[in-house]
């Protein structure tokens, strides 16, 4: 089944049963998404590396890194040959099937997701640069990942301190921490989920299911 320059589809079980046959036949795969749960289709289904795809190329934001489980499948998909990166810029959700054919991320309206699958040369074009400064501006999982690794600890407590509408000082001395070690730990963890406020990383935190 060919897909049109431009397609509108609704639903991941949809847009995998239009373009299974790419995934099973890709030479290279490059994907940019928040987290693992805008392609979970893809991921329980489809996953390139599944598939033997030559290259896999994948970027996401840091906040992947403050759930353990997402960090051991993020290793494990290394360990399959997968290249992952991070990065803290904001991203546009596609995957880029052989430079031939993209798949644009939309937005939830009742539970569903809608995307785009684009055909158009010059639009994957346009798309594929994008991904490539992105991809350059990004950095390793490894190296992130160690960061990391302090912050993933105390997030779950930092997000009980918020959520609780606790003071700084409060919770700063519930957790055995300096006051200014404790911010400095509460803008991190805003920053790895990609939050510009506290209510917005308590938000960002249940939809990533860390709380």
């Amino acid at each position: 089944m060919t897909v049109s320059e431009t397609a509108i589809v609704r639903g991941e079980e949809e847009l995998f049963a239009r373009t299974a046959h790419l995934f099973a036949a890709a030479d290279e795969v490059a994907c940019a998404a928040n987290d693992l749960n805008t392609w979970a289709a893809s991921r329980r289904q489809h996953t390139s590396e599944q598939h033997g795809a030559v290259r896999v190329r994948k970027i996401y934001r840091p906040g992947v890194l403050l759930d353990p489980g997402t960090v051991a499948h993020l290793r494990d998909r290394e360990r399959h040959g997968a290249d992952i990166r991070l990065t803290t810029d904001e991203i546009n959700e596609t995957i880029i099937i052989d430079r031939r054919l993209v798949i644009l991320a939309g937005d939830v309206v009742d539970g569903v997701r809608s995307y785009s699958v684009l055909t158009r040369p010059e639009l994957v074009q346009g798309v594929s640069s994008l991904f490539e400064a992105a991809w350059r501006g990004a950095r390793p999982l490894a190296g992130y990942s160690a960061e990391f690794a302090e912050l993933r600890l105390l997030a779950p407590k930092i997000l009980d301190m918020l959520a609780s509408g606790s003071k700084d000082e409060t919770a700063a001395r519930t957790l055995d921490l300096g006051v200014r070690t404790y911010r400095r730990k509460v803008a991190e963890l805003m920053s790895a989920l990609g939050a510009t406020s506290r209510f917005q990383a308590g938000v960002r935190a249940r939809e990533l299911g860390l709380v």
